[in-house]
C-alpha cells in the first residue's frame, strides 16, 4: 500500500500525493544529516550529542502545544477527564495543551538531570548552534504543514501521545548508556549507527503523522 497524503499547500482537493514529494520530510531528514555530519567530523562524544537530541525534542514539544492550543476543529472521541467524557470546546482544548506542557516538562527536566550527571564533555556553543538547526527545521515545518493541519480533525487523545513516539531513540539509548556504562557507545561507529536510526526514525513518524493511514485516527 503506497502511503500518501493531500497537499500541505494550494486548494484543498481529493488528491493526494506520495509521500517522498513532501518538502517537509527532505527538510526534516537533511537537519538530522547536518547534525550528524558535524557531530562526527568535530568528533564528538555521545554527551554532546545527547543534548543537542534533547534540544530538538523539547522543540518538538513547544511547537506541538502550540498544535494544540490553535486547533480550530478536533474530536473528543476517547477522551475522558476524571473518568468523564469531554466536549471539543475551547476550555478543554486549553486544558489539554497545558497538560501536555506540564507531562512533557517534567519528562525533559528527568532527561536534563540524567544527561547532567552522566555526561560529560559539552560544548554549549556548538550545542546551541546545532538545535537551532533544528529550531529552523521545526518553525518551517510548522509554516509550510499549516494548511494540512487546519484541514483535519484529529482525536486530541492522540495529539497527546504521538509526540512521546518521536523521542524514542532518546530512550533507547539512555536505557543502552545506563546497562553498558557508556564505554561502549562513545566508539565513532556506534555513535554513527545510533544517528542515522535516529534519521529513519524522525523520518518515518513524520510519515506516519502526514498520511492518510489510521495511525493518527483523524476524525475525518
Amino acid at each position: 500500500m503506497e502511503i500518501s497524503y493531500k497537499p500541505q499547500n494550494g486548494p484543498s482537493n481529493n488528491e493526494s500525493k506520495p509521500f517522498y514529494l513532501d518538502l517537509s520530510l527532505w527538510a526534516l531528514i537533511l537537519s538530522n544529516l547536518v547534525v550528524a555530519v558535524w557531530a562526527l567530523t568535530k568528533r564528538w562524544r555521545l554527551g554532546p550529542i545527547m543534548w543537542v537530541y534533547w534540544c530538538q525534542s523539547v522543540i518538538i514539544g513547544i511547537f506541538w502545544f502550540i498544535k494544540i492550543l490553535i486547533l480550530k476543529d478536533f474530536s473528543t472521541e476517547g477522551y475522558t477527564v476524571n473518568g468523564k467524557t469531554v466536549e471539543p470546546t475551547k476550555k478543554t482544548k486549553i486544558s489539554t495543551a497545558r497538560h501536555f506542557l506540564i507531562e512533557y516538562g517534567i519528562i525533559h527536566l528527568s532527561y536534563a538531570g540524567f544527561l547532567y550527571i552522566k555526561l560529560e564533555n559539552i560544548r554549549v556553543s556548538s550545542i546551541l548552534l546545532m538545535a537551532c538547526v533544528f529550531l529552523l527545521y521545526e518553525s518551517f515545518s510548522f509554516v509550510y504543514n499549516r494548511k494540512w493541519d487546519e484541514e483535519r480533525k484529529p482525536k486530541i487523545v492522540k495529539l497527546l501521545t504521538f509526540p512521546t513516539i518521536r523521542i524514542l531513540p532518546m530512550h533507547i539509548i539512555i536505557i543502552a548508556y545506563w546497562l553498558s556504562g557508556g564505554a561502549a557507545l562513545e566508539k565513532r561507529m556506534p555513535l554513527a549507527i545510533f544517528m542515522l536510526l535516529k534519521i529513519v526514525a524522525d523520518a518515518l513518524t513524520h510519515i506516519l503523522e502526514r498520511s492518510h493511514v489510521r495511525f493518527l485516527s483523524y476524525a475525518r
